[in-house]
């Protein structure tokens, strides 16, 4: 996960609501925005080693800068978004458009069958975990599972604050997962456990996962997460990662974090 797509906050904005976390009254501040994704970007390129590239932003598109849900890539195949919220429906041209210029093989799912991307869809080398109830479509992952010749394992998540799947749950480079169990049913924290020793799996407090520790880049040893974390980034130390904390309260206020603000090309 070195290369990533990233879309500068040009036009970013709470304009809308359609998460709990957005309240159009509780508006984010253009500046404080702005130096708070450059230094996230500075972190990313000068101390993580990452690789971008960049997405133009366009005006009306507020969400745009969260490129997690531009779609999914892996071996050359992007699938793009279908989003739930007309909204956020706007952006899913711009992100096929982007696929395509750049060579991918772009393959589109069903109007009707919502897909919000790396934000729904995450994983480990040998099992991926998908994300439902809240933005995306159960029925979505045995399309995906077979375009993809990966086993994917649905994960229903039942709170509203936690509507995407990379807002509670983080897969690391190491194997271990950083998730918060509150986020999903019974069933999902049973498959959870079933597929991650429990000696691997690293329990985000609760205020902790108000502030997103979970939607963290993790490339190798460094885990980039929101800054507000000292619980999580303990954990991480103790496991040989390396975090780097960066305020990013400014997304907080629209639901995302670093994650968010990223999309692995790897």
């Amino acid at each position: 996960m070195g290369r990533l797509l990233i879309c500068s906050p040009d036009y970013y904005g709470i304009e809308y609501e359609i998460n709990p976390w957005m309240r159009v009254s509780n508006a984010a501040d253009p500046q404080k925005a702005r130096d708070q994704w450059v230094q996230l970007i500075r972190v990313l390129e000068e101390e993580v080693g990452a690789k971008l590239e960049r997405l133009t932003p366009v005006p009306g598109l507020p969400d745009l800068v969260f490129t997690a849900n531009a779609g999914v890539v892996y071996e050359g195949k992007a699938v793009p978004s279908r989003f739930r919220h007309p909204e956020r429906q706007r952006e899913e041209e711009h992100f096929e458009r982007w696929f395509a210029e750049k060579g991918y093989q772009v393959i589109t799912l069903e109007k009707e069958c919502f897909f919000e991307g790396a934000g729904d869809l995450l994983g480990f080398p040998d099992t991926w975990f998908g994300g439902y109830r809240q933005r995306s479509d159960i029925r979505a992952y045995p399309q995906l599972s077979e375009l993809f010749g990966k086993e994917i394992l649905p994960l229903e998540l039942v709170s509203g604050h936690f509507y995407h799947l990379d807002t509670c749950l983080c897969p690391l480079s190491g194997g271990e997962l950083l998730y918060y169990p509150p986020a999903f049913d019974s069933y999902a924290q049973t498959t959870i456990a079933h597929r991650v020793e429990e000696n691997r799996r690293l329990v985000v407090p609760q205020n902790e996962a108000e502030r997103f520790a979970c939607n963290a880049v993790c490339i190798d040893t460094h885990v980039v997460l929101p800054s507000g974390c000292p619980e999580t980034m303990s954990m991480l130390q103790d496991r040989g990662y390396t975090p780097h904390p960066v305020e990013l309260d400014q997304f907080l206020k629209a639901g995302g974090s670093a994650k968010c603000l990223t999309l692995a090309l790897d």
